[in-house]
């Protein structure tokens, strides 16, 4: 089969074309991307995808198969993509607190929690064989309310944590300012279900200690998936074929036929401050890094960095990114109001990310067809839950069963999402709602 080269405007459609380099990443050294094309063009696996579950998903295959040639295709360079802009939560607790499954919620609940703490306990153990860097701080984290409806979630929340056994500690506005400056919150509560990571530093970590049998293809978007297997995969460049895939490109699996009336995008947005005097990191609480998970879904998330910076995370917009200038003073007002004492409300790096959400919270996951597989909506929570999912979906391939991914299979199935412009109409519309109830939370 003949190489093709795609148009510019239809590879343009098919990944994220962000406005501003991920801030993570700006801090790292320079990193040369893997973008030579592949001498070959039949694969035994190929995974669309360099995110934290496309990788997952590629090392545990190349692991169970230390003879099949695996490669991983991503459409931007690894560390400023979607995986690189999130704030850097690893939360071993259910993201969605109302997902179902087989059981009662608590049974439900209960299983989500072992398969966080397998993939926790897997991450930490490749951050540790491979020696990344990568700010590994098993610190917990705090969640804080401002408003009296912020406050009752948070507490139906603990009610949640003492039916699945988590520990915790509740914490008054007095005691929150003491232990993250500030008196913006009325009432929050600290777990220690929670590790700190530099993102960027993560996934370009886990993307260049791939095992051998694995190719790394960067910069190269991929545009068509056909065929049921062999599969025809094509790129801006080149097709290639294989006899399993593996999707793991998120939202942006619509783009290849999959998931169109399960999965939508929304952006993020994030800022960090440049690095901080020590007189102006105190006045953010005594410990060396916290972070703050609002009370309300579009709340705004806070850190601060054992690197000495701030950064502020809030807003969403529907699948499209908003101008930077008007992120850049929504987040600086988020700032403001929470720490009028600092000398400076200046940024260094703004930018937004893209994450890819199911009406009801569940997860595409699963053999789409035979030799197909998906994990798809992270919903907010890519790092721990896409890395674990993405183990999941690599072993599944290679026919290896666990009770693991029995009880991944058994959660909730995402529910039907409408077609546009009903859609957009929707979810705008829950966006200005949820926005208008956050008040004082964003």
């Amino acid at each position: 089969m003949s190489n093709q080269v795609t148009s510019s405007h239809h590879v343009r459609d098919t990944f994220p074309a962000y406005q501003a380099g991920a801030g993570w990443n700006a801090l790292l050294p320079a990193r040369a991307p893997h973008t030579q094309a592949p001498a070959g063009h039949s694969f035994d696996v190929i995974v669309i995808g360099a995110g934290f579950t496309g990788l997952a998903a590629a090392r545990r295959v190349a692991e169970l198969r230390p003879d099949a040639s695996v490669l991983v295709v991503d459409a931007t360079t690894v560390g400023n993509g979607s995986a690189g802009r999130n704030s850097g939560f690893l939360i071993n607790l259910p993201h969605n607190t109302g997902m179902g499954g087989h059981g009662s919620p608590v049974e439900v609940a209960r299983k989500q929690i072992r398969l966080y703490d397998i993939g926790l306990k897997w991450l930490h153990e490749l951050v540790t064989t491979h020696g990344i860097d990568c700010g590994w701080n098993p610190v917990g984290k705090y969640h804080a309310a401002a408003t009296p409806d912020g406050e009752q979630r948070l507490r139906d929340t603990l009610a949640q944590y003492r039916d699945w056994g988590v520990t915790y500690r509740e914490l008054s506005r007095d005691a929150l300012r003491s232990e993250i400056g500030t008196e913006y919150y009325g009432y929050g509560y600290h777990s220690d279900n929670n590790v700190f990571v530099q993102p960027a530093a993560l996934v370009r970590g886990l993307a260049d200690s791939l095992p051998a049998n694995v190719r790394l293809w960067e910069n190269e978007p991929v545009v068509a998936l056909e065929g049921t297997g062999p599969f025809t995969v094509t790129t801006a460049s080149a097709q290639l074929r294989a006899g399993q895939v593996i999707v793991a490109n998120n939202g942006f699996a619509r783009k290849l036929g999959l998931a169109r009336d399960r999965v939508f995008t929304i952006y993020t947005y994030a800022a960090m401050t440049p690095a901080l005097s020590a007189d102006e990191l105190a006045k953010l609480g005594p410990a060396r890094e916290w972070g703050v998970i609002p009370a309300n879904r579009l709340g705004t998330t806070l850190r601060k960095t054992l690197g000495g910076r701030f950064i502020v995370r809030s807003a969403y917009s529907y699948e499209k990114e908003r101008p930077m200038a008007d992120v850049d003073a929504m987040l600086t007002d988020a700032y403001q109001r929470r720490y009028p004492q600092m000398a400076s409300h200046k940024f260094e790096h703004v930018w937004g990310g893209v994450t890819a959400l199911t009406r009801n919270g569940a997860l595409y996951f699963g053999e789409v067809r035979k030799g197909l597989f998906t994990s798809l909506g992270c919903n907010g929570a890519g790092v721990l839950k896409g890395s674990m999912f993405g183990k999941l979906l690599g072993e599944m391939a290679c026919g290896h069963h666990s009770p693991e991914l029995a009880d991944a299979l058994g959660f909730e199935r995402p529910t039907w999402l409408p077609p546009e412009p009903i859609r957009r109409v929707a979810i705008v519309s829950a966006i200005q709602y949820q926005k208008h109830r956050a008040g004082l939370e964003r």
